[in-house]
């Protein structure tokens, strides 16, 4: 038997209808990431890419049988690039002044509460964005501590 699911956010007023002014597919050329040379061979090495410069590297040197090297043309489309799964753009917000920038771009940008806002800055933000019809990618973030205590 399944059991059910606990929801992992909850919708509030009219942010559940919020929607871009245009979603269009977003295609990505190569799904898995480029890991750095060697890196799965030790622990200590991070996997974040890195140019291979050695004089007499295999993976330099593009040998056959060797992973796959970054380039120009892997890049996403330049109109789907920073694009959310949902069809907005994200938009780092630190307080209640720089989500008034985004008043007349509501059906493009969505604002994300930075990760340094008090509890109290954020109720204050999310009550402004939902004025404003904007989108908050994280209207619960501090939220659900508070009302638990």
């Amino acid at each position: 038997p399944q059991l059910p699911r606990a929801k992992a956010f909850r919708m509030v007023g009219s942010r559940s209808q919020l929607r871009p002014a245009s979603r269009p597919k977003i295609v990505k050329k190569k799904s898995n990431k480029f890991v750095r040379f060697e890196a799965d061979m030790w622990k200590r090495m991070n996997p974040s890419w890195r140019k291979p410069h050695g004089m007499d590297g295999r993976f330099r040197r593009h040998f056959k049988g060797t992973p796959k090297h970054v380039k120009i043309g892997y890049g996403s489309n330049k109109k789907t690039r920073f694009l959310m799964p949902d069809g907005f753009v994200k938009f780092c917000v630190n307080n209640v002044a720089e989500l008034e920038l985004l008043l007349m771009h509501n059906k493009k940008y969505a604002c994300e509460i930075a990760h340094n806002v008090s509890a109290r800055k954020r109720k204050a933000i999310v009550e402004r964005a939902d004025q404003l019809s904007i989108k908050v990618t994280n209207p619960d973030a501090r939220l659900r501590s508070e009302e638990a205590e």
